[in-house]
């Protein structure tokens, strides 16, 4: 080519604050420079555009293609050209380019229009050079260098690793081509083999390096090899805006790059988040249900009819409490931790806190299972206490069929033998034997009076148990009841009839009469004994059944008086037949005043001998079967009267290695996981003491005077010391994270611990906000009411009036941390646009891993603004929604 300018200076020179300029007479310093840099330079931007030129000092005479060229360095619009051919608009146009150049800070001295027009080859070509500088040039930096020295440094740090290239200037270091080779194998290794370049072929090096450059960089050849090789220090200019297309190039697939990890980055965490929301809602939703349907099962209080259908439904709590309810105490210990843990995460990477659902926050689901809880609490007592009712009815109903027995055994024949009016036509011995017999039926009448009272209030006692088949108690009792009336008017009216009779008669027999009478009375002592011998009893402690054993034994000590009594009687019987026998009088027939004859005496008095010892066997069988009741209560005791204290001293053991500030948190973790160990091994003795509950509760034990523990107490206490325990060392875990997270020492953490633990005054691990505030006074804040106000709302973003630890440490390292913000992000969306508003589906899919990439076009809204194209979306809101400052 042929030289037309050669530079012997700088044609630029850096004006006041930083600005490049440019003097009419630095132009006349260019000779001999091949204008054929600049015109590929001007076509690789103006190409965009759709155009070119061909002749640098003619085609920008009339300044329209110059406008053109600023519009599309630059991105910004020129004023509108004039479309005249005449020099006027010519001049017009290009003060309007030279006026937007001066706009940027470039000082062009005593270059006027006219000479563009004119077609002055010196002051285009500085012209262009000062373009080149402005915008391709003097925009880069590289480790707070700029422009030229930047330019250098990114060449040199570029090609350091490759042989035989060491970049030092713009000239003589570029003429063996390795350098421009080594710029491009960097980036793409793929089009040059960089091993086979050999140093003594410098125009088949700087051939191939504009070859593959303009073939798959899009950078037009802008200098030709022959003349940068044959000329001892090649024009400066000319490599630096070649070298200049090559940053723009790779620098711009770098920043791609980097916005597209750092989008990566983000959008890997909002994924994880949001699937730990979406698992936080499910686990909620399930367990809400659980709850939901179990609590109208606590709340059916209806009470089943039969013993055995109770005790099915004491199973059935049982199984409740033993395998239903443990594996979701641990699925609401394990929300409450997956709910801390996401939180701790929103925090760390600036997201705004996680709100779940309505009805689905950690509040709602503690008081649904409060309210769990409650409805269970008085569920067990009630199925005990009806058991214990429901065995009261089967003993009183039992009791009422035997008595109702006996009685209507007694009354059967009674009403017929009332309503006899035999008296008419018997003899006057005759008449006084029925009377002496109705008087004796009177005494027997009278003597079960008490029977029929109790048989009433048995049947009253069984109707205010509200006893299932009260209805068949009734009509029986009715029926008792008005029998007896019956048999009381009946009896009224024989005497009557008697009485009137007995006027008519005169002599009785005085033995009989008296048998009769001795023998009614004890026969029915022997019905009373016999009853009692054989009544059932339930008992429930040993001093009750001692009590029914001295009651047998005061009973024993009365038989040998029974015993004269039946012997008297029998004495009288002996005497008839001895008067009989005496005065040869033929006894025909029985005792006219009795339907007892000695026999039934002898017989009912040896079924009495008999009971008494059957009794004293069931009496020392009860004996036996509550001794060993006894046995159950101190076994069950002594257990629980350990393990109660055991659990309370764990509770308050755990409290103070949260509290107390005794070695690294990882220590503390170590000595949370050893007691929760120790927990989980100490297991086996609640379901030991589970074991002797069960059996005390089947073998009806319901109080137990050793032990102030019952199995609720130990129940809830071992719930509570799971869950605490399970807290403590997520907020341990927690902990962890914020100190690591945020680069916290332990020093530091243990200064924050003594802080927070001298202002928690009431040693519960939280702090009020009166004790919030003097500790931070304590720590130089000046507070106002407003500016502690907006403090609170960040360390009890939930209004629950304390300030636990977690916050605590959040709210003194929260300024310390470096996270991404939306400005950041919308910045790198912006990049991967190319500057552009909205971003198109085609480059997120170019840009970004596939899973990112759908994710970002599922949730980016459509961007209708201007003439953008169809498809276009909007990441402006999204990159906003990502951190919580408009919806998603």
């Amino acid at each position: 080519g042929v030289h037309i300018l050669q530079a012997h200076g700088r044609g630029v020179e850096e004006g006041g604050g930083g600005k490049w300029g440019v003097k009419k007479s630095d132009c006349l310093r260019f000779l001999l420079f091949s204008p054929q840099t600049f015109t590929a330079w001007c076509n690789s931007h103006l190409r965009k555009a759709g155009t070119q030129i061909e002749n640098i000092e003619e085609d920008f005479r009339n300044g329209l293609k110059l406008m053109l060229l600023l519009e599309v360095i630059s991105g910004e619009r020129l004023p509108k050209p004039d479309k005249g051919k005449m020099r006027f608009h010519k001049i017009a146009n290009v003060n309007k380019a030279l006026d937007f150049i001066s706009s940027k800070g470039v000082k062009l001295i005593s270059i006027g229009a006219e000479e563009i027009v004119d077609g002055n080859v010196k002051m285009t070509l500085g012209m262009i050079w000062t373009i080149i500088l402005r915008f391709a040039i003097q925009d880069i930096s590289v480790e707070e260098t700029s422009a030229k020295e930047g330019l250098l440094l990114w060449c040199q740090r570029k090609t350091a690793p490759y042989r035989n290239v060491n970049v030092q200037n713009f000239h003589i270091s570029w003429k063996d081509g390795l350098a421009l080779c080594a710029l491009i194998h960097r980036h793409r290794p793929d089009l040059i083999d960089y091993s086979k370049l050999r140093k003594d072929d410098p125009v088949g090096n700087l051939n191939t390096a504009f070859e593959v450059a303009e073939k798959y960089l899009d950078i037009p050849k802008m200098l030709d090899a022959d003349d940068i090789v044959n000329t001892p220090k090649p024009d400066e200019k000319a490599i630096m805006t070649y070298v200049s297309c090559f940053y723009h190039a790779f620098a711009g697939a770098e920043q791609a790059e980097t916005a597209a990890n750092r989008i990566c980055k983000v959008l890997a965490v909002n994924q994880e988040n949001e699937k730990l929301m979406e698992e936080y809602e499910k686990l909620a939703s399930e367990l809400l249900e659980w709850i939901r349907r179990t609590i109208p099962w606590l709340e059916n209080r209806v009470a089943e009819q039969t013993m055995h259908a109770m005790q099915q439904k004491l199973e059935d709590f049982r199984d409740y409490r033993r395998v239903h309810k443990p594996p979701k105490v641990q699925e609401k210990c394990q929300l409450e931790i997956n709910f801390n843990t996401l939180q701790t995460k929103l925090r760390l990477s600036n997201r705004p806190a996680f709100m779940p659902s309505e009805g689905k926050m950690v509040s709602d689901i503690a008081n649904a299972w409060k309210g769990l809880e409650q409805v269970e609490k008085g569920y067990e007592e009630w199925l005990l206490t009806e058991i214990r009712r429901l065995e009261r009815l089967d003993h009183l109903a039992e009791k009422f069929k035997q008595k109702s027995t006996l009685h209507e055994s007694w009354t059967t024949g009674k009403e017929e033998l009332l309503s006899q009016k035999d008296y008419e036509s018997a003899s006057l011995m005759e008449i006084r034997a029925l009377m002496r017999k109705h008087e004796a039926f009177e005494s027997d009448l009278a003597a079960h009076q008490d029977r029929v009272e109790q048989i009433a209030a048995i049947a009253q006692e069984l109707n205010e148990l509200d006893y299932y088949d009260a209805a068949t108690i009734n009509a029986r009792c009715q029926g008792i009841c008005d029998q007896w009336d019956n048999l009381g008017t009946l009896t009224q009216k024989r005497r009557e009839s008697l009485e009137r009779v007995e006027k008519l008669w005169e002599t009785i027999d005085q033995l009989y009469l008296e048998f009769a009478k001795r023998a009614a009375p004890f026969n029915n002592w022997m019905d009373g004994a016999m009853e009692d011998l054989q009544d059932m009893f339930i008992v429930h402690s040993i001093e009750e059944i001692q009590s029914l054993i001295t009651a047998h034994d005061q009973f024993k000590a009365t038989i040998p008086e029974a015993d004269k009594e039946r012997m008297a009687i029998m004495g009288i019987h002996n005497e008839i037949l001895k008067i009989a026998q005496t005065y040869g009088i033929k006894v025909v027939g029985e005792n006219p005043y009795t339907v007892l004859s000695p026999q039934d005496i002898s017989n009912k008095w040896e079924a009495v001998k008999q009971l008494v010892p059957m009794r004293d066997q069931m009496l020392q069988e009860e004996v036996a079967r509550q001794q060993s009741n006894e046995r159950l209560r101190r076994q069950f005791a002594a257990q629980a009267n350990i393990i109660g204290p055991w659990i309370q001293i764990k509770m308050e053991e755990i409290s103070h290695v949260s509290i107390d500030i005794v070695g690294s948190l990882e220590e503390q973790m170590s000595n949370l996981k050893t007691y929760e160990q120790n927990i989980i091994n100490y297991k086996s003795n609640i379901d030991t003491l589970e074991g002797d509950h069960q059996l005390s509760q089947e073998s009806l034990i319901f109080d137990n005077k050793h032990t102030n523990y019952t199995m609720e107490h130990v129940r809830v206490g071992w719930e509570q010391l799971l869950t605490t325990i399970a807290r403590t060392i997520n907020e341990v875990e927690n902990q962890i994270l914020t100190r690591d997270a945020k680069g916290i020492s332990q020093e530091q953490l243990n200064e924050f611990r003594a802080s927070f633990n001298h202002f928690d005054r009431k040693r519960n691990g939280m702090m009020d906000p009166d004790d919030f505030r003097a500790c931070l006074i304590s720590m130089g804040y000046d507070l106002g009411e407003v500016e502690f106000a907006r403090i609170m709302t960040l360390v009890d973003p939930n209004n629950t009036g304390v300030v636990t630890f977690q916050a605590f440490i959040d709210f003194m390292t929260r300024e310390t941390a470096e996270t991404d913000t939306a400005e950041q992000v919308t910045a790198s969306f912006k990049i991967l646009a190319s500057d552009k508003a909205y971003i198109t589906v085609e480059e997120l899919r170019r840009e970004l891993p596939p899973e990112q990439a759908e994710y970002c076009i599922s949730r980016m809204t459509k961007y209708n603004v201007g003439d953008a194209p169809p498809g276009a979306l909007d990441y402006i809101s999204f990159s906003s929604a990502l951190y919580g400052e408009s919806d998603l």
